[in-house]
């Protein structure tokens, strides 16, 4: 590589990064917003978590009031996320990639699926058949993917959104 790629490359994640904040403050205002409209307490976190911004919904009194923006099984969360990337789109005109995390619950969700995907994995390895798992969010599908990749497996998913599922695949 010569020094005028190597700057190129630099600039560019560069401003992939300023692009990637800017959404997160962005996501910070619309959901600051969102939570003086509620009438609920929690403080905002932003990150840049690979290729994509993150922002959690974070609270120290507790987070039983939080719970009401996580929902069943995430479904309010999820909803908010993609009201949250409209408002993203709406500022920037870019499609945006946004997580939202409210009171940890992504980053539990996160844990728990890992381990699926290692213990499918397993199963897929030592029984030499594919595996195939319930139905799951496109979050919890990635997680899932990471989880089989990291295991050294391939896994596809199958199906249409939203019975949409992961099919570990044996070596």
């Amino acid at each position: 590589m010569t020094e005028g790629t190597t700057s190129a490359a630099a600039a560019e994640g560069a401003d992939t990064l300023t692009r990637l904040e800017q959404e997160g403050d962005i996501a910070a205002d619309y959901l600051e917003g969102l939570l003086d409209i509620a009438d609920l307490d929690g403080d905002i976190d932003m990150d840049v978590e690979g290729d994509r911004a993150a922002v959690s919904i974070i609270s120290d009194a507790g987070s039983r009031d939080l719970q009401k923006l996580v929902g069943r099984d995430g479904e309010v969360l999820e909803a908010l996320q993609e009201l949250t990337r409209l408002a993203v789109h709406r500022e920037t005109g870019d499609r945006s990639r946004l997580m939202l995390d409210i009171a940890g619950y992504r980053a539990k969700k996160r844990t728990e699926l890992s381990e699926l995907g290692a213990k499918a994995a397993a199963e897929a390895k030592s029984s030499g058949e594919p595996v195939k798992m319930k139905p799951m969010t496109p979050f919890e599908r990635k997680v899932v993917h990471d989880a089989v990749k990291a295991a050294g497996l391939r896994s596809e998913s199958e199906g249409e959104e939203p019975q949409r599922f992961v099919v570990v695949l044996p070596a």
